[in-house]
This record gives C-alpha cells, sequence and structure tokens, in this order.
C-alpha cells in the first residue's frame, strides 16, 4: 500500500473501535515518541495528529502488530468525540463502558497489586490481606442488598459498583480474574441449554 498500514483505532477502556486510519513509518515513530496518535493523511500527502487542532487527541496505551504483519491495533484512551462529525467513533457509536471494562480495571487492580503505591486504598486492601478483603465483600453485599429494598436506584448501582470492586480485588488476591468468572457463567449458560 504504498508504505502506509491500516491503523484500527480502539478504546483501551471499553475496546470499542473509534476509527481506522493510515500510518506511514513516520508516522507510527511520531506516534511512539510523542504518545499521540499521528496518521498519514493519504487526501492531505502528509502527516496529521489528530487532535492537533480540534484538542480531540488520541492518547496511546499500545501498540501492536496482526499476525501478517500489514495492520496496526492502537489501543487510547481518546480526548473528546473521535470522529469529525463530533461522534464517540467513525460508525457514530456511543463509546460508553460495556463489560469488557472489567477486564481492563482488574489490570489496574493488579497493577497496585504489583507496585503497592502509598495512599492508595487499593493498596491498603492488599496490605490488610485476605480476611479485611473478604470482610469488604460482605460488606458491600449486604449494603448492595439493603439498597435494593430500601433505597433508590442510584444507591443499588453505587453499592454494586462497591461490590463488583472489592469482589475483583479479592479476585486478584487469589490470582484470578473477573474473566475466569465470565468463563464460569458462559459454562453455565451453555449447560443450561443442552
Amino acid at each position: 500500500m504504498g508504505g502506509l498500514v491500516p491503523a484500527i483505532i480502539q478504546d483501551a477502556d471499553t475496546r470499542k473501535v473509534l476509527m481506522l486510519g493510515f500510518m506511514n513509518e513516520e508516522a507510527f515513530n511520531k506516534t511512539v515518541e510523542t504518545k499521540k496518535v499521528t496518521f498519514y493523511s493519504r487526501t492531505r500527502q502528509k502527516l496529521w495528529t489528530k487532535g492537533e487542532t480540534s484538542g480531540n487527541f488520541l492518547n496511546m496505551v499500545s501498540m501492536a502488530i496482526d499476525c501478517d504483519n500489514d495492520t496496526l491495533l492502537v489501543q487510547v484512551h481518546p480526548v473528546g468525540p473521535v470522529c469529525h462529525t463530533g461522534t464517540d467513533t467513525c460508525w457514530g457509536d456511543t463509546n460508553t463502558a460495556d463489560l469488557n471494562f472489567l477486564s481492563s480495571l482488574q489490570d489496574l487492580i493488579e497493577a497496585r497489586k504489583a507496585e503497592m503505591p502509598e495512599g492508595s486504598y487499593t493498596t491498603k486492601l492488599f496490605a490488610d490481606g485476605v480476611n479485611r478483603m473478604a470482610q469488604m465483600v460482605g460488606e458491600e453485599a449486604l449494603s448492595t442488598l439493603i439498597s435494593a429494598t430500601h433505597g433508590t436506584d442510584e444507591q443499588v448501582i453505587s453499592e454494586s459498583a462497591d461490590l463488583l470492586y472489592h469482589l475483583m480485588v479479592l479476585l486478584s488476591s487469589k490470582n484470578l480474574r473477573i474473566d475466569d468468572v465470565v468463563a464460569e457463567l458462559h459454562k453455565r449458560r451453555h449447560n443450561a441449554t443442552k
């Protein structure tokens, strides 16, 4: 393709595909150097960094090449809408968190476990040990139940988020992942349909 490779742009957290652009070697190198996604514009015949005029940058998180060495997958944290039309994606989709977000959240939890930064609540949970984590899961489960029977929908959502977060910390302490729980649910669903 004349030195160009397609670059699929994906939100690192939601895993939503945001856009497709093209990079040449210079755009690739600039992206790696600046951590701001830079493309080669085929129409303007020059480099352009996404967001240089709009402020809607694509902050690179990671970049990988596919098995045929002819396409890039660039994971990003987008700043603002990605499409020039003002939508979140070039397909008009809304870029909102979905269940894939839980996997990236657990990646962050596991980074806290490895690095143990001071002042982090997650660090404190790991330092306090598995018994404290299990206690917090129990407390948050009870709070969720109380909210479900006597609270508002917003309280149920908030308490459920706390419960899920503490469960993921507990899973990480046991070197397990939320993905393992999803796989078990998938297996159960599959078995239930037999």
